[in-house]
C-alpha cells in the first residue's frame, strides 16, 4: 500500500472504490496523516470521506463517527477491509457472515498490514487496467521509482501534485480526449516533444508548418525567411491604390509599426518596400510638389524609417527594385539628401549589374546624375552592360543614359563604340514630334536586330547632342547622323516654340558653338537661319535670369581691392565668365557646389564642357572652388590663395595684389 500511497501522496480516492457512511473506519495498522479529503457526492453514491495516510505507527486517536463504541469501530474497520477487497456486497443485500476477530500478537500487526496493502494495490491496479488507463499509472509509478533510484529531483512536489490532480479529474469525468502526460525524464527529448505537439489540435501545427513551407517556396520576392504571400499582395495593393505620397507613407508606416509590435511574417518584402518609395516619388511628381515640401516630407520620422528599412533590404531586392529605389530617392531628396544611402545603392547595384535591363541601366544612371552623385566603378560597369544590350534600348532610355554619363563626366567609350557599330546608316534615324513612333513595327525581330531604327523627339536629340559635346566625341558617326537629323527637321519647322523650350535651345546652341570652334572641319554647324532663331531664344529674360551667390560676392570684393581691371559676368560665345582680365585673357571661374560632384568633389560635365570651350577660345581659365575657399581663415589667407593661383599670369609680381 505504501507504493500506491507514494504515487498519490495527497489523495487516495479512486472512483471505483465505494464508501458508505457506516463504514467510516480506523486502521490501527496504518499511519494516518492529519487532515482529510472530502469528495462531492455523485449520483448513485453516498458521500464518503478519504483519509490521508502517513507512516506513523499509531492511529489517530479519534475519528468523528455517528455513535458506537470502540468495538463497533473495530468491526467497521474489518468491514471496510472486506468491502475494499470485494468480499462484501456493496448494496448490502446479502450481508456475509462476519468473521470472528482473531487475537493476534502485536508483532504481527505490521506484517498483516503490509500484506493487506499489497492485495489492495493489486485490486486497484486491476480496476485501473480494466478502464484502459494502466499505462498512465504505470508511467507515473515508473517515473517515481526511477527518480527515487537516481535520487534526481526534476520538479518540485507542487508540480507533481498538480499533474496527479489533473489525472484524477480526467478519471472522474471519463473524458475520451485524455492526453498522455510527458515523462519528466524525457523533457529534454526535443524530437519526442515535437511529435507530441504536432498531434495536438487535430494536427493543426503540422498543417501550419507545411503551409508555411509551401508559401516560402512560392514567394515571388527574394526576401529571405518565411513570408505570407497574401499579406504581401494586400499591402502592395493598398500602396498602389493610395492617391498621395502622404497616403502611401501612412499605409507603409502602419505596417512597419505592426511588424515592430510582433506581426509575423512581415509583409514588408523588398518588393513592397521598393514599390512604396517609388509610389511616393511618383505621387510627388504628379502634383509637381515643390523642393521645399519634398525635403520636409523626407525628414519625417516615418519616412526615415522607410528609407532605413529599404537600405537594409537592398541586397535582397531585384534589379528592378534597386532601380525603383534609386529613382525614388533622386526625386524625393534631390542633390541635398541621401548621401550615404546612394553610396549604399551603388555598392549593391554593382553586384547586380549583370541582371539590369535597359530600363534599369537608364534609371540608375539617371538617378545618380540628377543627384550629382559620382559612382565611377558602378558607371564603368553600367557602360559595359549598356553596350552589351544596346539593341534593347528605347529612345528615351538611350538619351537618359548618355545624359547621365555626360552630367557626371564619366567615361562611356564602350557604349559609344556600340552605338557606332549598330547605327551606321542615316536611314536608321528618324524625327518625331512626341517620340511615340514605333519605327520597328513593320520589321520582324531578326531584321529589327540587324538594322534597328531610332525615332527621337526634340528633347532627346538635344540631350544626346549635348552629351557628345561634353564627351568631346563629336567626330563619331552616331553623332553626325543624329545631328543631321536634328538640323534637317528643325530647318523645316522653324517656329516660336524655342521660347518655351529653353533647355533644348540652350543645348543646341552650345553644341553648335563647339562644332564651329572645335570641329569646324566636320561642317556640321547649323545654317544661319536656324542658328539665329536659337540664339534669339537664348537672349530672353527667362534664359538669362541669374543669381549671384554670397561666395561669388565675397571673392569679387577681394578682386576689386587688388586694383586690377577685373570685369565681372563677362560673356564669351554664350558662356558667362565670373571674372576676367580682358587684356590678359585670364578668366577666374568662381565655382559653387553645383559645379562639382557632391561626394567626390570632381567637376561635373557641364563645368568641364565650359572650361574646355573657353580654353579652346583662347582664354586661360582658373577655378576657385567653394570647398577650398571655406578652408581658408580670414581675408589674409584668402588673398594669399588668390596670389598663388594667379601669380603666373599677373607678371609674377605679388604687389599687384596688395
Amino acid at each position: 500500500m505504501e507504493g500506491l500511497l507514494n504515487t498519490f501522496p495527497n489523495q487516495t480516492c479512486f472512483k471505483p472504490f465505494i464508501f458508505y457512511p457506516e463504514i467510516v473506519h480506523k486502521l490501527p495498522m496504518l499511519k494516518l496523516r492529519t487532515g482529510f479529503f472530502t469528495r462531492k457526492p455523485e449520483l448513485g453514491f453516498v458521500r464518503r470521506n478519504c483519509i490521508n495516510l502517513g507512516r506513523d505507527s499509531h492511529a489517530i486517536s479519534s475519528v468523528s463517527v455517528d455513535g458506537g463504541d470502540e468495538e463497533k469501530e473495530k468491526e467497521r474497520s474489518m468491514d471496510w477491509e472486506l468491502e475494499f477487497l470485494g468480499e462484501l456486497d456493496p448494496l448490502d443485500v446479502k450481508p456475509p457472515k462476519k468473521k470472528k476477530k482473531q487475537i493476534k500478537s502485536r508483532l504481527l500487526e505490521d506484517t498483516d498490514g503490509m500484506d493487506w496493502c499489497v492485495r489492495a494495490r493489486k485490486v486497484a491496479l486491476r480496476s485501473i487496467e480494466a478502464r484502459g488507463l494502466s499505462h498512465k499509472m504505470e508511467d507515473l509509478v515508473a517515473v517515481k521509482k526511477k527518480k527515487k533510484k537516481k535520487k534526481k529531483k526534476l520538479v518540485n512536489n507542487e508540480k507533481i501534485d498538480r499533474k496527479l490532480k489533473e489525472v484524477e479529474e480526467d478519471l472522474d469525468s471519463d473524458s475520451e480526449d485524455d492526453f498522455e502526460l510527458q515523462d519528466m525524464e524525457n523533457l529534454d527529448d526535443i524530437d519526442d516533444l515535437k511529435r507530441k505537439v504536432s498531434m495536438m489540435a487535430g494536427g493543426m501545427f503540422e498543417e501550419k508548418k507545411e503551409k508555411a513551407m509551401e508559401e516560402l517556396v512560392q514567394r515571388l520576392s527574394q526576401f529571405s525567411g518565411p513570408s505570407d504571400h497574401r499579406k504581401e499582395i494586400n499591402l502592395n495593393k493598398a500602396i498602389i491604390e493610395a492617391q498621395t505620397a502622404e497616403e502611401v507613407l501612412e499605409v507603409t508606416a502602419d505596417t512597419i509599426m505592426a511588424v515592430g509590435k510582433g506581426l509575423s511574417p512581415s509583409p514588408l518584402s523588398p518588393f513592397n518596400i521598393a514599390t512604396a518609395l517609388h509610389r511616393i516619388a511618383k505621387n510627388m511628381e504628379k502634383v509637381s510638389m515643390t523642393e521645399t515640401r519634398r525635403l520636409a516630407f523626407a525628414r519625417q520620422r516615418e519616412m526615415s524609417m522607410l528609407v532605413g528599412i529599404a537600405m537594409t533590404a537592398l541586397p535582397e531586392c531585384s534589379a528592378q527594385g534597386i532601380s525603383n529605389i534609386s529613382w525614388a530617392l533622386s526625386k524625393i531628396g534631390g542633390e541635398l539628401l541621401y548621401l550615404s544611402e546612394m553610396d549604399r545603392v551603388a555598392e549593391v547595384a554593382l553586384t547586380k549589374v549583370s541582371e539590369f535591363n535597359s530600363q534599369n541601366v537608364a534609371n540608375v544612371a539617371g538617378a545618380f546624375a540628377s543627384m550629382q552623385h559620382s559612382a565611377s566603378e558602378l558607371f564603368s560597369e553600367l557602360s559595359k552592360r549598356a553596350s552589351g544590350i544596346i539593341h534593347t534600348f528605347q529612345e528615351q532610355e538611350l538619351a537618359q543614359v548618355l545624359w547621365a554619363f555626360a552630367s557626371l563626366y564619366e567615361p562611356v567609350d564602350p557604349l559609344l563604340e556600340s552605338l557606332d557599330d549598330v547605327f551606321k546608316n542615316a536611314s536608321q534615324f528618324e524625327f518625331c514630334e512626341d517620340g511615340s513612333l514605333d519605327s520597328n513595327k513593320d520589321l520582324d525581330s531578326d531584321q529589327a536586330l540587324r538594322s534597328p531604327v531610332l525615332s527621337f523627339n526634340r528633347d532627346q536629340l538635344g540631350n544626346i547632342a549635348w552629351s557628345y559635346a561634353v564627351f568631346g566625341q563629336m567626330e563619331r558617326n552616331f553623332f553626325s547622323h543624329l545631328w543631321r537629323t536634328l538640323s534637317h527637321f528643325e530647318e523645316q519647322r522653324i517656329s516660336e516654340q524655342y521660347r518655351e523650350d529653353i533647355m533644348f535651345a540652350s543645348q543646341v546652341h552650345l553644341v553648335n558653338q563647339c562644332l564651329k570652334l572645335e570641329y569646324s572641319h566636320l561642317q556640321l554647324s547649323l545654317r544661319s537661319a536656324l542658328e539665329d532663331k536659337i540664339s534669339h531664344a537664348r537672349k530672353t529674360k527667362r534664359f538669362n535670369k541669374k543669381t549671384t551667390s554670397s561666395f561669388q560676392k565675397e571673392v569679387a570684393r577681394l578682386l576689386v581691392s587688388t586694383g586690377l581691371d577685373w570685369i565681372l559676368e563677362y560673356v564669351v560665345d554664350g558662356y558667362t565668365l565670373d571674372a576676367v582680365l580682358v587684356d590678359k585673357k585670364v578668366a577666374l571661374e568662381i565655382d559653387g557646389p553645383t559645379h562639382f560632384s557632391r561626394n567626390t568633389g570632381a567637376p561635373l560635365g557641364h563645368t568641364m564642357l565650359k572650361r574646355r570651350y573657353i580654353t579652346a577660345a583662347g582664354w586661360k581659365v582658373y577655378s576657385l572652388s567653394n570647398h577650398e575657399w571655406d578652408e581658408l581663415q580670414g581675408s589674409s589667407e584668402q588673398l594669399d590663395y588668390l596670389r598663388e593661383i594667379l601669380k603666373d599670369h599677373l607678371g609674377g609680381s605679388k604687389s599687384n595684389i596688395a
